[in-house]
Parts: C-alpha cells; structure tokens; sequence
C-alpha cells in the first residue's frame, strides 16, 4: 500500500529538476503526510493524512476516552 492520503489522495509527484547547465534529473515531490489516528465509519483507525486536510478540518478525530478508577478498588 502507498503512502496517500486517505481523504484527498495526494501522495508522490515526479518530475525533473534541471540546472542552471539544463542538466536534467529525475526528483520526488513528497505529501506532508502525517499517520494519524482517525474516526472511520464508527471506528477509531490510523490512517495517513496529508497536513491540508487535517488543517481543513476534513478529518475527525475520535473521542477522548472518559477513563474514571474504579470506586470499589480504593
């Protein structure tokens, strides 16, 4: 599986860079993808996700776990 982004589907551009001489070379633009843990279809999954759609607010994160202790084990 590539690394995209699960919501876009941005991920690896190629290309050329060339020189000031117009030597020409392969290069790689990569996605700011960053592996976070997202809320899918009612589950918690990790996913990877590029940084415009999480600053977009295209990814929900799920709920903060209300942990309380236990009152009988005091």
């Amino acid at each position: 599986m590539s690394k995209r982004c699960e919501f876009c589907d941005k991920g690896t551009v190629f290309g050329n860079s060339i020189s000031h001489a117009h030597n020409v070379t392969n290069r790689s633009w990569k996605a700011n993808l960053q592996r976070v843990r997202a809320f899918i279809s009612g589950q918690s999954r990790r996913v990877w996700v590029c940084t415009r759609c999480l600053r977009s607010g295209k990814v929900q994160k799920p709920p903060v776990r209300n942990w309380q202790p236990d009152a009988t084990e005091s």
